[in-house]
């Protein structure tokens, strides 16, 4: 009996030292797997931390007018911006251990495998933070075996390559906080309009409640469920100290203010300005639509919120929702060709066509400035004088006639000046000087201030025949404001990168385009169509005078019609506006309609030039100002009924002075005989013209 209960013993002894040895065996190649492992992870690339994020449109003074993301509404932001209250409640409720673990937290592992084994599934995770956050970057959801293989291998070499800050960091910007928001940053603004730093304690402990179930414990699906959730997360932030517990008590009663949008939209301040953003970033800097959409840019652009509401506002004054009629507005800095503001029609859900930068129009009378423009370089000056009359202009060695008509039929029958003739906006005058200087040199002379859509050397080009963009019209006028410089268009002041890094930043280059002296002349006589003291003695009324008393401060500019088309471009110094008003479908406008962007352009101006300081035109030292009368060109004498400063290129000023209003004489008592030797060689050059038509 002893022999026999000796040999179980050592038999049993075997079978035990078996038995550790296997242990031992397997013990060493556990560990020489997990050394392999984690020597494999450790020599492998640092996993990529990239993920989509929002890229956001900023205005000039800082506003966000727009952001644009591919299905995933993030901001990432540096965890020191999230402040305290949501990295403590996050902590709390997800991963009380998260500073003391590797990334596995073998406590929570343990409780979380006997339960699944006792019911058979896996209902219960023990993901730390590190796992969660493994599994947003590169995993799916599914509760599978090998799912929780792989996201351990990926906790394993997110902690073998980053430190505890960045895995914080990154989890907390790519958690899914429901509606569309991703990272902390997205799901503070939705749901309380706020900054993450700005959440308060029991604001931080719904939000961070939410992951565990976004579309169960939402306070937009279900307040009771959120209020649930958020008195398990305060519980767990006493458990862990960050709360006493009267402070839990009472944040658990705290009432919470939420956003009255439960859904991401991208804020569409100025959409036809962001459009143009967009197309302008891909088609000249060629950078990816994916990218804009997933990059994470800062694109700062060139606009002024303020100018966009304020132009918002008046197109939607003057032009009704039960119009049809259609408006394109630009507003500049003529000095740098920063854009301002932009509105391409007047509606933007209805339709989206930008007509400010693609639409094509004919310009009407706004083009007549660079046809004086013209004139005056070639000798012509603000008081040269033609005769105002219906005339038949021949051309193509007399085979074909142009008849065009004054608007309203009025017509002086006597000679005016140049100046009076652009206020009033005389179109014989302008057709006489277009067939004088030649047709190709409007054209020459439009491209030199930046008109680039092709142009038609035919006489009606003098009035405005030949169809051009809304921008490229009103960036045209730049060089009338700014001394002569051509600008380009800009719409993007800087792209900045997700990291901080500076892609892009503009340079606001100006080219010397025009002579500075005659383009401050030609200004000066733009300013008279603002005038209505002009109309004293005018056989019409100057095309601007009902807007005037809009301002107190030197503007310049010219209005434009054609039957189809309204303009009005307009400046001062630091200041150029463009606003077009017509049917899409040609239609013909009526007299209310035709006036609208005049309308709009006035009280525009008026109200953004508000508080700036009222700027003089720049004025070279080649140009002189001498006091007119604006009717006959010569130097205004005290009984000039009507007596105007005017500038001129130095040595071309007049010299003898006004005869027709002499004290005690009429107009009757004039001579024309005895008219000096400047205005006889006026009058030749217009029976020159009488021989043309």
């Amino acid at each position: 009996m002893e022999i026999t209960t000796r040999r179980a013993y050592r038999k049993r002894k075997r079978i035990w030292k078996r038995i550790i040895r296997a242990f031992v065996l397997f013990g060493i190649i556990a560990l020489g797997c997990i050394g392999a492992v984690i020597a494999y992870a450790y020599q492998m690339e640092p996993p990529s931390l990239s993920v989509a994020e929002t890229t956001v449109i900023y205005s000039a003074d800082g506003e966000v007018i727009g952001e644009f993301y591919d299905g995933q509404y993030r901001h990432w932001i540096p965890l020191e911006q999230m402040g305290d209250a949501i990295v403590e409640a996050t902590l709390a409720v997800e991963d009380r251990r998260f500073y003391e673990h590797y990334g596995f937290d073998f406590f929570r592992i343990g409780g979380a495998v006997i339960t699944n084994l006792k019911t058979n599934s896996m209902a219960q995770g023990a993901s730390t933070i590190t796992q969660q956050y493994a599994r947003n970057l590169f995993l799916n959801h599914e509760k599978t075996w090998s799912r929780k293989w792989n996201e351990a291998f990926f906790a394993m070499r997110l902690e073998l390559h980053y430190s505890k800050h960045d895995i914080l960091e990154g989890y907390l910007n790519t958690i899914y906080y429901g509606h569309g928001a991703y990272g902390i940053e997205a799901a503070a603004n939705i749901y309380f309009q706020k900054n993450a730093e700005d959440l308060t304690k029991a604001e931080a402990a719904l939000l961070a409640g939410i992951p565990k179930g976004p579309s169960y414990y939402s306070p937009f699906v279900d307040m009771e469920n959120a209020k649930q959730r958020q008195e398990v997360v305060l519980q767990t932030m006493e458990d862990a100290g960050y709360i006493t517990s009267s402070e839990r008590a009472v944040l658990a009663d705290e009432p919470l203010h939420f956003s009255q949008d439960d859904k991401v939209e991208a804020k569409k301040t100025a959409p036809y300005f962001q459009d143009t953003v967009m197309e302008w970033l891909e088609e000249e800097l060629k950078i990816d639509r994916d990218i804009l959409e997933t990059g994470g840019l800062e694109i700062h652009t060139t606009l002024d919120s303020r100018l966009q509401q304020i132009a918002d506002k008046w197109i939607a004054e003057q032009i009704t929702p039960d119009n049809e009629l259609q408006a394109a507005f630009v507003a500049m800095n003529p000095q740098t060709g920063e854009v301002k503001a932009m509105i391409g029609g007047t509606n933007y859900e209805e339709s989206p066509f930008n007509r400010a930068t693609k639409a094509r129009r004919q310009p009407g009378s706004t083009m007549k400035p660079f046809l004086y423009y013209a004139a005056l370089e070639q000798g012509l000056r603000p008081n040269s004088m033609l005769k105002s009359e219906e005339t038949t202009f021949l051309y193509d060695n007399g085979s074909k006639e142009y008849e065009p008509k004054n608007f309203g039929g009025y017509y002086a029958d006597d000679y005016i000046t140049m100046l009076e003739a652009l206020a009033v906006s005389d179109n014989i005058y302008a057709m006489k000087t277009h067939f004088l200087l030649g047709f190709d040199k409007l054209v020459e002379t439009a491209k030199r201030f930046g008109i680039e859509s092709p142009l038609s050397a035919v006489p009606a080009l003098a009035l405005g025949a030949s169809d051009v963009g809304i921008l490229e019209m009103t960036n045209s006028y730049s060089a009338f404001a700014n001394g002569g410089y051509q600008v380009t268009p800009h719409f993007v002041s800087k792209i900045i990168d997700r990291d901080g890094k500076i892609l892009f930043e503009a340079d606001f280059e100006k080219t010397p385009a025009v002579d500075p002296g005659l383009t401050a002349v030609m200004t000066d006589i733009m300013k008279a169509m603002f005038e209505p003291e002009l109309n004293e003695e005018s056989y019409t009324v100057v095309t601007g005078g009902s807007v005037a008393d809009y301002f107190d401060r030197p503007v310049a500019g010219k209005s434009g019609s054609t039957p189809y088309d309204s303009w009005m471009i307009g400046f001062t110094p630091q200041l150029l506006t463009g606003v077009w008003a017509g049917f899409d479908q040609d239609k013909t406008l009526d007299r209310v309609d035709n006036q609208h962007s005049k309308i709009i352009w006035a009280r525009f101006m008026e109200e953004a030039l508000q508080d700036e300081l009222k700027l003089e035109f720049p004025v070279p030292d080649n140009v002189v100002e001498v006091v007119i009368n604006p009717y006959n060109g010569k130097l205004a004498t005290e009984d000039c009924t009507v007596k105007r400063p005017t500038l001129f290129i130095e040595g071309t000023e007049p010299t003898e002075y006004c005869t027709v209003h002499p004290e005690g004489a009429s107009e009757e008592d004039w001579d024309p005989l005895q008219m000096p030797e400047e205005e006889k060689k006026e009058k030749w050059m217009d029976r020159i013209f009488d021989w043309f038509s």
